[in-house]
């Protein structure tokens, strides 16, 4: 099933592990899916004898990693191929110390102190994107705790079962049971709900400085080109941010990153990460900086955690989200009608009429991609215009069952209590207010600058960006900003990038001239 060059590469991976691992599958005879998965996991058992396999007789379709003889707490009721073959591969690197992607301490503890037994499941469709990223984080979780329990399940084939729980956007995770989050989730946000439900014991976090030369907040592409340079200067640099990459890992296709005609988002943030290693680069990854304290000369960065980082000069590089309608019904539907990303979410409505909110780039290169699945999108713009390029336009107005409606606003998100069904909004040429019967809303209007830590100290526009100067200097002498955040122009990751190492030469001169 795997093909003779990965197989070679799964050998040189695992050739290194420590511990014995068995894939240990209970599977119906007439299931349509077992010969893939079995085929499939006896290709992984190959590449070492440090990996087995039993297969026993089940009803319906499962396997769990068993490290040593004794289950690891990582299940998967799936055929993980596509996205989340990684996801496999990972799981068993973890569990043997060597995985990439495994916290640190301070997370760790964290970890370890949540309370009571903990059953996560989370249901995905193999071709999300997203959906990798939520179960890698709960599976490496599943290995730090031997008391949390983490079952990945495909969609596709428990697809009775995932109507049952009315999932309508993938990943959705539960937790005992109720549902816990659904879409994009890194460890820090989903650790937090977890501790919120389950409980914790108190932690003991040094409350004690730790001291660089320079920090960034923030490891897309600006903060990442901000560390970097910094880091050739000389300089003690710490990142802090919830991961390397930022928004564009949720990129899937990249072809104006000049010299480089076409790459994905989850490559680009592999080769940041990389290019970090070059350089002695303290990375504080799984964290969210709360506030920041401008104490003379220095500045003081609190995370969620408890940690203190202190430095004469700090780049704020958080990036943006995604921003949402902020209408009555919005929240209460997400996950279940209404989405954000059409990639992942997609294939859920098949057949069905779908809405796309925004008629920029982004809107538009959703609509283009639904219509090849939804039996009909509407796109609704709040201005008289499409904001979206020429090319794009043209595209979409080749679609046949793609319908444009200009001038207008998105009053509510309308339901019955268990999943959307229509969207009530108005049209302001004349504010009269109607209802489109409907299956899903993809909501694509735009980010909204992460800057709330920061809204206190520096000068801000009124969307939030952090204003700058032309050398990304801000209000507060020392706190540069670059990227996404900022009120730089053309939210681009060449224009980040070049941002990023432009705020980092602005400190570094700032700092042989005495002025920090």
């Amino acid at each position: 099933m795997l093909d003779i060059s990965l197989i070679n590469q799964l050998k040189t991976i695992f050739a290194d592990l420590n511990a014995e691992y068995k894939f240990v599958v209970e599977v119906a005879n007439n299931h349509s899916d077992k010969d893939s998965l079995v085929g499939m996991l006896e290709d992984v058992v190959s590449t070492s004898d440090k990996l087995s396999l039993l297969v026993g007789e089940g009803d319906a379709l499962k396997f769990e990693i068993y490290k040593n003889s004794v289950p690891s707490g990582i299940c998967f009721r799936a055929v993980p191929n596509g996205h989340e073959f990684t996801s496999l591969l990972l799981a068993v690197l973890n569990l043997d110390g060597k995985g990439k992607n495994l916290p640190d301490e301070s997370i760790s503890n964290r970890i370890k102190a949540l309370k009571g037994s903990v059953e996560l499941t989370t249901y995905v469709s193999l071709s999300c994107t997203n959906c990798p990223d939520v179960v890698q984080t709960l599976n490496s979780m599943a290995s730090i705790h031997s008391n949390i329990l983490h079952t990945m399940v495909d969609g596709a084939i428990y697809e009775e079962e995932a109507k049952e729980k009315q999932i309508q956007s993938v990943p959705s995770v539960f937790l005992n049971g109720e549902l816990l989050h659904v879409g994009r989730g890194e460890l820090v946000e989903l650790l937090a709900k977890i501790e919120a439900k389950v409980g914790a014991e108190k932690v003991e976090v040094s409350v004690e400085d730790q001291s660089y030369d320079l920090l960034v907040v923030g490891g897309g592409p600006a903060g990442v080109s901000a560390a970097i340079y910094s880091a050739r200067k000389g300089l003690s640099v710490g990142i802090i941010a919830e991961n390397i990459g930022g928004q564009v890992r949720e990129t899937v296709g990249i072809e104006n990153f000049i010299a480089t005609s076409k790459t994905t988002g989850k490559q680009l943030a592999l080769d940041l990460k990389e290019h970090i290693a070059d350089y002695e680069i303290k990375v504080l990854e799984n964290r969210r900086v709360e506030k920041m304290v401008v104490d003379g000369s220095l500045k003081r960065l609190t995370t969620d955690s408890g940690e203190n980082f202190v430095a004469k000069a700090v780049v704020i590089a958080s990036g943006a989200s995604w921003r949402q309608l902020n209408v009555p019904g919005e929240t209460e539907y997400i996950g279940r009608g209404v989405a954000f990303c059409p990639h992942c979410d997609g294939p859920f409505y098949k057949d069905k009429h779908v809405a796309v909110v925004g008629g920029g780039n982004s809107g538009i290169e959703a609509a283009i991609d639904l219509a090849g699945i939804a039996s009909k999108v509407t796109v609704i713009e709040f201005m008289e215009n499409l904001k979206a390029d020429t090319v794009l336009q043209n595209k979409l107005n080749s679609l046949s069952n793609v319908e444009v409606i200009l001038n207008t606003q998105v009053k509510e998100v309308v339901g019955d209590g268990a999943k959307v069904n229509g969207l009530s909004v108005m049209n302001r040429a004349d504010n009269s207010e109607y209802n489109i019967p409907l299956d899903g809303i993809f909501v694509q209007i735009g980010l909204l600058p992460n800057s709330k830590p920061f809204l206190d100290v520096v000068e801000t526009s009124k969307t939030g960006e952090i204003v700058i100067d032309a050398h990304c200097r801000t209000s507060v002498k020392g706190v540069y900003a670059a990227g996404d955040v900022s009120t730089v122009p053309y939210k681009q990751i060449v224009i980040a990038m070049g941002e990023g190492a432009k705020s980092a030469l602005t400190a570094f001169d700032d700092r042989i001239r005495g002025e920090l």
